[in-house]
């Protein structure tokens, strides 16, 4: 690492590295004439250095990149596909690329991710998908996005609480509400909830939601925890059969773990919505057109990409910016009362 006080230049990297600062500068900015070993060394060396590119320099300098990096969580998730889809588009009236990575929910990857986003020197930075609720989860890559930022990087946050950028969310403590509320006026008072992990910010808000509107009538849900996917609510599914209780209803916390609800409850042989409702989060494109079409909560999932974008091209402000859109109930077949 640098001396306290001492900002890292491309030639520290290079001299670390054993290379010239031509070579340093194509290994980092994916330009060709560099084999693969040797680019993977040099950002490996720029990564543990902490080195961060002065992006408004390059800018200055007239060499700016083009070049807007995506971070999701799953990139064969429909849910970050659908706000890809409003990134891409926003970035192509600008003329610009996106350049889309996947962190798998974990957040070392995340954290090496972002690290090469900015050795790359892209012009911003947009990361989607649920914070973590403890706050030391992202403390080092709170660190070199604000660095990156105060070098003239610009960083837009989908769904995140504690990174300190500009940040677009869903009001996801109204979603859970909005969900929990539907079950209630249909007279269910047996319910489980197919979550996500509860480290997760959006799953402990949806929950805190979803509590909240059951508990006006004496309702305390069932909440099993799996992956937050279509492969956990299958699992979740698969365990109803354990429960003192039967549930009338499944609320999953994703229309992804719908999926595999419903899958697995039609493989057990029960029929939704006349044997179980079930019930998603989300609305992406693909609920309306199962059988039984899904009821679920619609989040905005483009417009939340388009606005992310917005924020990552504007000019920095004094204060991070902050945009939470609301979401609406959509009512399908897969529910019904008790």
């Amino acid at each position: 690492m640098a001396a306290a006080g001492r900002v890292l230049r491309l030639s520290d990297v290079a001299t670390a590295a054993g290379v010239s600062l031509a070579t340093a500068s194509r290994a980092l900015n994916g330009q060709a004439g560099v084999g693969a070993e040797l680019a993977a060394k040099v950002r490996n060396v720029a990564q543990e250095l902490g080195y961060v590119a002065n992006v408004h320099a390059r800018q200055l300098a007239g060499g700016a990149t083009s070049v807007i990096g995506l971070i999701v969580h799953e990139i064969d998730d429909p849910f970050f596909t659908e706000i890809a889809g409003g990134i891409v588009r926003s970035a192509l009236a600008e003329n610009l690329m996106v350049q889309v990575s996947h962190s798998g929910r974990d957040p070392m990857q995340e954290l090496r991710e972002i690290t090469t986003l900015v050795v790359q020197d892209v012009d911003g930075i947009i990361i989607a998908g649920s914070g973590y609720v403890d706050p030391a989860k992202e403390a080092r890559a709170k660190e070199v996005l604000q660095a990156y930022q105060q070098r003239g990087g610009r960083v837009a946050v989908i769904g995140r609480h504690h990174l300190s950028v500009d940040a677009v969310l869903a009001d996801n403590v109204a979603v859970g509400a909005l969900a929990g509320q539907h079950l209630v006026e249909l007279g269910h008072r047996d319910v489980l909830v197919a979550a996500g992990s509860e480290q997760l910010t959006t799953i402990a808000d949806r929950l805190a939601g979803i509590r909240s509107a059951l508990q006006k009538v004496g309702v305390k849900p069932t909440v099993l925890h799996d992956e937050f996917s279509l492969e956990g609510g299958a699992k979740i599914a698969s365990r109803i059969g354990e429960l003192a209780q039967p549930p009338t209803a499944i609320l999953a916390l994703s229309d992804l773990m719908a999926i595999g609800v419903l899958q697995e409850l039609r493989q057990k042989g029960l029929r939704v919505p006349d044997d179980i409702s079930v019930m998603g989060i989300d609305d992406i494109t693909v609920s309306q057109s199962l059988a039984p079409a899904l009821t679920t909560v619609a989040v905005p999932l483009t417009e939340l990409g388009e606005i992310a974008f917005s924020m990552v091209r504007k000019p920095a402000a004094a204060k991070a910016r902050r945009r939470i859109l609301p979401a609406h109930l959509v009512v399908r077949e897969s529910t019904t009362g008790v």
